[in-house]
């Protein structure tokens, strides 16, 4: 059996039918679909409660599943999200990019009402928006300040910390309390809401920022909105690095159209609005805004528009926010997660020097292992390749900053598995690059097999070593071996194309 089927660059060609791609399609599916259900069958080990009346949104089934059966769900999810994506991108699948974006966009729509899944993350977010309006600043404040309230006594394992996100994070929770009012389910909905808009419109935008060559329009709806991964998490997950991931892209989009000589001023001010905006959700998104400074780096008066435009913006957002919102990042920016590489570094050092006494080194081989991974994958990229669009440099912006914050990610001694939805925008919105693409949907996938669930609460007793075995030592080594393995591809094919003639 033949079928049509289109290579990058050429003519559409008849071949033989695509199995890989058959495979990805099925795996896709059967990923959003497992997704979908773990929401539907109500709270589970892997759906927080949300307390309030049955009739108010979102909504479920109430089924009361077993933890096994919602786990193993889950386990399955990013299985086959993670193989089928990787699959997705070596195939010759070549669906039309719109449908990925429509149904990608219509899971996202199903899950906002439908209760969040992953995590209860979403629980700490209403927490702090009602914190924030009733009056209390939630960066001084923590959950546990307000026991009896019907929404901040709903916080589950984060009780007594006060808020690590940002005051534009913090506004939109807010509002979404202001909404709610004394309902869990309400404020969430209204969370959810603003999350599948966000998520959306970051699909939207990115469709129309490769709009110049449909494989990259394609290529753009597998990395982000018909990603399983990213569904799991950003969406059905509902975690607020979604609202920095969209502000980061729409500024992007706004530094792509200040490009030419028309438009530059106007599209610059945008950019670096949307650039301080993301900021102001999570701080490490600042990290987007090294791409457009090195696009920039011999216009200084365009890079002093759009650093001086992003930096008012963050200076406005956390001057308003007060004193205290700093004091939780600071605090984070020591931990580290037990799912990293750096998990067993620490207890080497803990027993060199004692505890505590390992935080300055590790923080300070991270930055040193950021700065290597970047140079070496800055190295690996073939210079030569022609500009994936017209008017981009051979070395655009979101290529930059996507790099950057693959290496942030494989570095950093604290990251969690939805922070690597920004990591799939920006190599949505960069040229394709299917090695880098491979290496992060593998350390997605490994990540996420270590959080199952991120609940620890409800997970079932004999299922302790899921954290124990897996998060603890399985995903750890399994990540070292990974980063090694990026280092070594990075040194190889910096060789390859140093030595490439022009």
């Amino acid at each position: 059996m033949t079928q049509d089927t289109a290579v990058a660059g050429g003519p559409v060609r008849r071949g033989p039918r695509d199995a890989l791609g058959v495979f990805a399609a099925v795996a896709i599916g059967l990923s959003a679909a497992s997704t979908v259900l773990i929401g539907l069958l109500g709270p589970s080990a892997m759906v927080p409660d949300l307390p309030g009346p049955s009739w108010q949104p979102p909504y479920s089934l109430g089924a009361g599943p077993d933890g096994h059966l919602v786990i193993a769900l889950a386990a399955v999810a990013i299985a086959l999200g993670g193989s089928g994506l990787a699959a997705a991108l070596r195939s010759r699948w070549r669906p039309d990019p719109r449908l990925l974006l429509g149904a990608g966009s219509a899971v996202a729509a199903l899950l906002a009402l439908l209760p969040p899944s992953g995590s209860a993350d979403h629980l700490n977010y209403a927490a702090y928006g009602r914190l924030a309006a009733l009056g209390h600043d939630p960066y001084a404040v923590a959950p546990a300040a307000l026991p009896g309230d019907p929404v901040a006594g709903a916080v589950e394992e984060w009780t007594g910390v006060t808020s690590v996100y940002g005051p534009v994070a913090t506004a939109v929770q807010a509002l979404a309390s202001l909404a709610g009012g004394d309902s869990v389910r309400l404020t969430v909905f209204g969370m959810a809401l603003f999350n599948a808009a966000a998520f959306a419109g970051t699909g939207l935008l990115l469709h129309r920022l490769t709009a110049a060559d449909a494989d990259l329009q394609r290529r753009a709806a597998l990395l982000w909105t018909a990603n399983p991964l990213v569904i799991y998490h950003l969406s059905a997950g509902m975690h607020v690095d979604t609202m920095a991931v969209a502000c980061m892209v729409a500024a992007l989009c706004a530094f792509s159209s200040a490009r030419g000589a028309t438009g530059g001023t106007a599209g610059g001010t945008a950019s670096g609005l949307l650039l301080g905006l993301g900021i102001g959700v999570k701080l490490n998104a600042g990290l987007v805004a090294l791409g457009p400074a090195w696009e920039l780096r011999r216009r200084p008066g365009r890079l002093a528009l759009v650093a001086g435009t992003a930096t008012a913006t963050v200076a406005a957002v956390y001057g308003i926010a007060g004193p205290h919102v700093l004091d939780q990042v600071s605090a984070a920016g020591r931990k580290v997660s037990l799912a990293t590489p750096w998990q067993p570094v620490k207890f080497t050092l803990q027993s060199l020097f004692g505890p505590g006494a390992y935080a300055v080194w590790i923080q300070a081989g991270s930055v040193l292992l950021l700065a290597v991974l970047a140079w070496l994958v800055f190295r690996a990229w073939p210079v030569v390749r022609a500009a994936p669009w017209p008017g981009s440099p051979e070395v655009p912006a979101p290529l930059v900053s996507a790099v950057v914050v693959v290496a942030w990610l494989f570095a950093a001694p604290y990251a969690l598995p939805w922070y690597d939805g920004l990591a799939f925008a920006l190599l949505a919105a960069a040229p394709a690059w299917p090695v880098l693409e491979g290496f992060v949907v593998a350390r997605t996938t490994i990540l996420s097999l270590g959080y199952l669930p991120a609940r620890e609460a409800l997970r079932p007793d004999d299922l302790l070593w899921l954290k124990t075995v897996v998060r603890q030592q399985a995903v750890p080594w399994s990540l070292l071996a990974l980063t090694a393995a990026l280092a070594w591809w990075a040194v190889r094919a910096g060789a390859r194309a140093r030595r490439r003639p022009a």
